[in-house]
């Protein structure tokens, strides 16, 4: 069984998937600032709904962004807790990618970067880039998976939350799994940030 673990936005979710790549359950909610708070105590609820124990996972799936600095920093210690506790591999999914692989329709994924700043992530476009809100007015009436709070922010008419997410990083960890075996370094993983947050200096030159 895998675990996954999707914090990037406040539309948060977690999900527990098999190897074979199939989605077994699925919880998300919409939160505030402490969203993160409850990324654990709704992950142990769905487990327990489902009979499943901590000793049955065999892998864990963490969407690493880009996205909220405070939300991907719970949910990738969580997972990082729970991969290195369990001895199990641990699989980074970029958020927005996984956003549209869940989400067909959409031709782009946003995700806020800041107070009047968003990531986009268009379809089968690679990385994302980061633009103003001014600039989202090309998206108002396309479809569009964003974060409810964002989508009321900026008026996107035809956003679809991001409520599948963790499905889609269950999957694609799955499909990691299948193939390797291995998953990601767990000391190396870290969030996808584009830019460090506000007050905060990078430790090296950003590309």
């Amino acid at each position: 069984m895998i675990v996954a673990i999707e914090s990037a936005s406040a539309d948060s979710s977690v999900a527990l998937g098999t190897l074979d790549g199939s989605v077994l359950a699925s919880d998300a909610w919409t939160g505030d600032s402490r969203q993160g708070s409850q990324l654990w105590p709704r992950l142990l609820d769905l487990m327990a709904q489902h009979g499943a124990r901590l000793g049955d996972l065999r892998g864990v799936a963490v969407g690493i962004g880009p996205g909220s600095f405070t939300g991907l920093r719970v949910g990738m210690s969580l997972a990082k807790g729970l991969a290195a506790s369990l001895s199990i591999p641990i699989v980074g999914v970029p958020s927005l990618v996984a956003w549209l692989a869940a989400e067909p329709t959409a031709g782009a994924a946003l995700n806020r970067a800041g107070a009047r700043d968003a990531y986009v992530q268009a379809r089968d476009q690679d990385p994302p880039r980061i633009v103003s809100f001014d600039e989202l007015s090309l998206f108002l009436d396309q479809v569009v998976v964003a974060p409810r709070e964002l989508a009321a922010a900026v008026s996107l008419r035809s956003a679809i939350a991001p409520v599948r997410a963790a499905e889609q990083i269950a999957r694609a960890a799955a499909e990691r799994l299948r193939v390797d075996g291995v998953g990601d370094d767990l000391a190396r993983l870290e969030p996808a940030y584009l830019r460090p947050p506000r007050g905060i200096e990078p430790a090296t030159p950003w590309q």
